[in-house]
């Protein structure tokens, strides 16, 4: 290999004149009994040993390392190795020294880390190689392969280290492969055809070949290099496609068999047709499926096969091959196996063969339902492939379950969408299917009526646990509250839901036949907790289906089937014996109802009843209940709020006094934070009763009780402050004022009233605790304020700014806060707040107890509500935007920049400030000096390197929004004369690190907007410095930006190119349309090599995110897809 370059490139001569001088063994074990300076020095010298290039390498010694790396007890040594490793595999000319490393090491862990090295320099630094060099190691990987490989005995006992090797050369090929190494593929195919273990490596060269360029190539491989890769294996596949056949039909070693297959396997959905269609491959996998050794590899090949789509001159090949396969699949599995109980009992190949099987069955189904359809022999033999669906369908087991409701979430909305038609517009009847009048609707409905019913049948008995139900059973039996969601099991109810809606449409008697017979059989076994129908997990996934299609059926046949259903539950309530058991069915009861606001809305004596009900509910201590009661409670009362509040048929009053008149005894039994939701659900109804006066009334009763509260704590302060200092006084203030937040946050603007009854009180309360805090902190030091007094009073302020801040957030009239509540908080403070000043009595009580405190006792929701006040008043604040800046900017700037970590909320409120100013009083950016906008862009230059994803993402908004604020003024050239150059370094610095991934369209947007505004007139100046280069440098700010950016990336990533990176610059200026330009942004960070081996899902999340709206959209057209509570319905009010 050495011979291949003008130099010794691998230490090969030094390697021959040394072999008799290798050191013996040493190591690096003594640094644990050593000081700190003795460890440095210990780790300096074995570094410079095993990097000194003028001796030949110390083998022994890196063995030694690698083994204290990986093998010692002791902490300290395997720190001190890994320096020492970290240290070696970062010198840019080890990787001369691989050679010497794989053919001289003794222990496979360095062999490993040699490839490390070799990978590195392939990955990173390739381009920058000489040819000659380049040519030298693709040559020395060749060999070491092939001496590997035709050593049977080697070859078996050295798999690991050889699968590594293949991936080192995949990764070469993906550098020279075609245009440097064009004859690759006929020299392995050539060199296969002599050995065959040789033979069975090759395979796996090809299949990670395979894989990379079609399955990983999208997040690293430019667009340009993965369309030539894949134009030169389609090219040349032919040779490849002899080699695997010429295998299958000849070959007797098992081995060989499995790895041709599993690369035949990478290779099937990609390769032209006529490979699969215009040979015998598929015959050769049909004859090898029944044998138990190759039975789940062909399965999977078959799978590869069955999901291509094709056009339909293809389908009788397809009809072949499903025919034959059922065909030998009865063989298998004869009719009437109990699939479930085989696959608990089978061995590991059998499970992996149930699961192969259900991968098969739907991936063909998918492509290929309509070819299967036509003639009665392929009609019954599609019903026995989806009869044996249906069963694996009940495998304990959630992977397998996963895909075949992944395939019934795509079938049953195929078949809806022939047989169903709906009557779509503004009286559009939920659930008003119609079967489509003959033809191809009314014939798949019945070729699939059997299938249907059953499908309906699985849905109901493994429909999993909606997100509202929070009383669950444990994995002991015991029934509790559930403290965690599982997100795979809402993703899998969402599906379910879906599925069943669709099943809904499709046959609503047969849907409703079955929920009343398994809740008949529910109600015949009583409350028995065991047995197969009886269970309470069976009542359970009932319930949730019951709940999971309200909206799917007309309305007077839900009317009948829920009357039936929650009569049947009230009464097994009612009958049912211990409080585990009533927990179970309340619960249910709970969920059931509110999921059918409709019913509910239409019905009012029986709205009424479950309403009373979940009153009693809120009296049953059993965990969980009250929760679910008060949580039910608002979501009833959400969607049917104007029934409370108008006098009903046969009622003495509204509803809403009724309740207000036995309030009290209604939440006696409640904890605060139920009753908060309680207090916020009666606020929803006052806000629905459209009399203000009456509004007025029914407010002043439901505040009554905690308002008396609220006088006696405060007649009891202003008679002695120290009151306040009282651990029972601080929990009733904070409770208060929690409840009046969540009344304000369902009532809005009518809360006025309340609010002009303690405004002035709770400012002084405010003012109160703000003067203890400060007092305890003063006479207790810092630390005093972590202690549990100090965090209670300060829960009171941070909940008396949540009021006002939900209060000017619902707020109508915008001038009224402005002329009346402002004042109070600004007025004469915010100067006293820029200099510190101690004297609390001399300042506002929010802003200047803010700037005074200890800056672990200021509160991010002093920001939080200024920023709200900015951005719902506008212009109207803009006098007072300056005071506001000069007092809470710096103070705070100075809490947040120390490290990422400390104040988190102050850190994000502290930027949404920033961006309320930006976005509604922006003129007062003008007024600023030029070293206070300096902090401010600094500020949000900050925010752009933070970790934090919404810290960052709050960064770019506010960076994206201030650019176009500033394009569009007279201020845009002294701007960008200031900043331009600053700007397009910092966002191209957080787009290629590791960290901000997340952030890419928003980066990719700046850089857009920053690209686009140097080619215009919008700078009227150059962007370079004048004063130093002269005025006539560049002719213009566009070639100016395009130099400056091209030597940034030049000197940021020195691995690319010249001729790559004037390419990328290039692009960046001429490429106007923004997804293209997005797009070309993710090349170039392939390129760097950044973003290699990570997970770039992030890169095209808005992409995601567009596909995810649309869904929704086409849920919505559907009645019953969405979830009630999540729809907007003009009949929520309707009297």
């Amino acid at each position: 290999m050495a011979g291949a370059s003008p130099e010794p490139l691998w230490g090969l001569d030094q390697q021959l004149a040394g072999s008799a001088a290798v050191h013996g063994p040493r190591s690096v074990l003594t640094v644990a009994r050593i000081d700190i300076m003795a460890a440095q020095s210990a780790v300096e010298a074995t570094a410079a040993k095993l990097l000194n290039f003028a001796e030949p390498l110390d083998v022994t010694l890196l063995d030694s390392t690698v083994n204290a790396f990986y093998a010692s007890s002791s902490n300290d040594e395997r720190v001190a190795a890994e320096a020492v490793l970290k240290k070696v595999q970062e010198h840019p000319d080890m990787w001369t020294r691989v050679d010497a490393i794989l053919e001289q090491s003794k222990n496979p862990q360095t062999k490993f880390f040699g490839l490390q090295v070799l990978e590195g320099v392939i990955k990173t630094r390739w381009g920058a190689l000489p040819d000659a060099q380049r040519e030298g190691i693709k040559t020395y990987i060749s060999n070491l392969i092939i001496k590997y490989s035709t050593d049977e005995a080697l070859f078996r006992r050295e798999r690991t280290f050889l699968s590594k090797l293949n991936l080192v050369l995949v990764d070469v090929l993906k550098q020279d492969w075609p245009h440097k190494w064009p004859s690759f593929i006929p020299d392995i195919v050539g060199a296969s055809k002599t050995n065959e273990t040789l033979c069975e490596n090759s395979m796996q060269i090809l299949r990670l070949l395979s894989e990379e360029v079609f399955d990983f190539s999208k997040n690293e491989l430019t667009q340009a290099k993965t369309k030539e890769l894949k134009t030169s294996f389609n090219d040349q596949f032919g040779q490849v496609h002899e080699l695997c056949l010429m295998v299958l039909n000849a070959a007797t070693k098992p081995d060989l068999i499995r790895a041709t297959l599993s690369t035949l396997h990478a290779f099937l959905s990609w390769v032209p047709l006529g490979y699969i269609f215009e040979s015998n491959i598929v015959e050769v996998l049909l004859r090898l499926f029944p044998q138990p050794p190759f039975r789940n590899v062909t399965l999977q090949c078959l799978a590869e096969v069955g999901a291509l789509t094709v056009g339909a001159e293809y389908d009788s090949h397809f009809q072949t091959l499903y025919k034959f396969f059922v065909a030998q699949l009865q063989l298998l599995l004869p009719p009437g196996t109990n699939i479930p109980e085989a696959y608990s009992a089978g061995t590991d190949e059998d499970q992996a063969f149930v699961q192969n099987l259900a991968l098969f069955l739907t991936a063909f189904f998918r492509a290929h339902m309509p070819a299967l359809e036509q003639g009665e022999e392929l009609r019954a033999a599609l019903l026995v492939g989806l009869d044996t669906l249906v069963s694996i369908s009940y495998v304990d087991d959630d992977e397998v379950f996963k895909i075949c409701l992944d395939y019934w979430n795509f079938f049953v909305p195929d078949v809806y969408s022939t047989v169903c038609t709906f009557a779509f517009g503004g009286t559009a009847a939920a659930g008003g299917a119609a079967a489509a009048g003959g033809g191809a609707g009314a014939s798949r409905k019945r070729l699939y009526s059997g299938i249907l019913s059953k499908l309906r049948a699985l849905m109901i008995a493994r429909m999993a646990k909606p997100e509202e139900v929070i009383v669950v059973e444990d994995e002991n039996g015991n029934v509790v509250r559930e403290t965690m969601k599982d997100t795979d099991v809402l993703a899998r109810y969402k599906a379910m839901h879906e599925t069943l809606v669709y099943l809904a449409h499709l046959d609503h008697d047969d849907t409703e036949s079955q929920m009343l017979e398994r809740l008949r059989l529910q109600m015949h076994a009583g409350p028995q907790p065991n047995g197969r129908e009886g269970s309470w997990a069976a009542l359970n996934r009932l319930c949730w289906a019951i709940g999971s299609i309200s909206g799917s059926m007309v309305e007077e046949q839900e009317n009948r089937f829920l009357v039936t259903v929650i009569r049947d539950l009230l009464n097994l309530c009612e009958v049912t014996r211990g409080k585990d058991n009533k927990a179970v069915i309340a619960s249910n009861i709970m969920y059931v109802v509110g999921q059918y606001p409709r019913f509910l809305r239409n019905h009012w004596k029986f709205l009424k009843t479950v309403v009373n009900k979940l009153f009693e509910f809120m009296h049953e201590t059993h965990p969980g209940v009250q929760d679910m009661a008060c949580e039910t409670f608002i979501k009833i009362v959400s969607k049917c709020k104007r029934k409370f509040v108008v006098l009903q048929v046969g009622e003495q009053e509204p509803f809403i006094s009724e309740l207000l008149t036995s309030l009290t005894a209604t939440i006696q039994d409640l904890e605060s934070h139920q009753i908060h939701m309680f207090y916020e659900a009666v606020g929803m109804m006052i806000a629905a009763d459209t009399d203000g006066k009456r509004r007025e009334e029914y407010l002043a009763r439901l505040m009554a009780p905690p308002n008396a509260t609220w006088q006696q704590i405060i007649a009891q302060a202003k008679a002695n402050v120290e009151v306040l200092r009282q651990t029972e006084v601080i929990k009733n203030v904070q409770n208060i004022l929690q409840t009046n937040v969540s009344v304000c946050s369902s009532l809005g603007h009518p809360f006025i009233s309340q609010l002009n009854l303690i405004y002035l009180e709770m400012l002084q309360v405010y003012r109160m605790y703000s003067e203890l805090i400060s007092a305890i902190i003063a006479t207790g030091g810092p630390h005093a304020a972590r202690t549990s007094a100090v965090k209670l009073m300060r829960s009171v302020k941070k909940v008396t700014l949540k009021l006002i801040e939900t209060f000017v957030d619902r707020c109508e009239d915008p001038a009224l806060i402005a002329s009346q509540y402002v004042p109070a908080m600004m007025d004469p403070i915010l100067g006293d707040y820029a200099r510190n000043n101690p004297d609390a009595r001399a300042m506002h009580p929010i802003s200047g107890d803010y700037a005074r405190n200890n800056p672990g006792a200021r509160d991010a929701e002093v920001l939080s509500l200024f920023g709200t006040i900015i951005s719902r008043l506008g212009e109207r604040m803009e006098a007072e935007v300056p005071r506001i800046f000069e007092a809470v900017f710096e103070v705070t700037l100075q809490m947040i920049t120390r490290n990422f970590e400390d104040y988190p909320e102050h850190r994000l409120q502290f930027f949404g400030l920033l961006r309320a100013i930006t976005n509604n009083c922006f003129k007062t950016l003008f007024t600023l000096t030029p070293a206070q906008l300096k902090l401010v862009i600094d500020s949000i230059v900050w925010a752009l390197r933070h970790t934090e994803r919404n810290i960052a993402d709050t960064g770019l908004n506010l960076l994206h929004e201030m650019v176009l604020q500033f394009s569009s003024s007279d201020y845009a050239t002294g701007f960008y004369q200031t900043y331009y150059l600053q700007l397009v370094q910092e966002i191209l610095a957080v787009m290629t690190d590791t960290f901000h991934k997340p952030g890419f369209k928003l980066q990719a947007k700046i850089l857009h907007h920053l690209f686009t505004i140097v080619q215009t007139d919008a700078i009227k100046a150059p962007l370079w410095d004048v004063a130093a280069l002269g005025p006539a440098a560049y002719p213009s700010n566009a070639a100016f930006a395009q130099q400056y950016t091209a030597n940034l990336l030049a000197t940021s990533f020195p691995n690319l190119r010249p001729q790559q990176v004037q390419a990328t610059v290039l692009g960046m200026l001429e490429l106007k349309e923004f997804p293209t330009f997005k797009q070309h942004l993710r090349d170039f960070l392939v390129q760097t090599k950044q973003f290699a081996d990570q997970n770039n899902a992030d890169l095209y999340a808005d992409e995601v995110a567009q596909a995810r709206e649309a869904e929704r959209a086409k849920m919505a057209k559907i009645p019953g897809m969405l979830n009630p509570n999540e729809v907007e319905d003009g009949m929520a009010d309707a009297d």
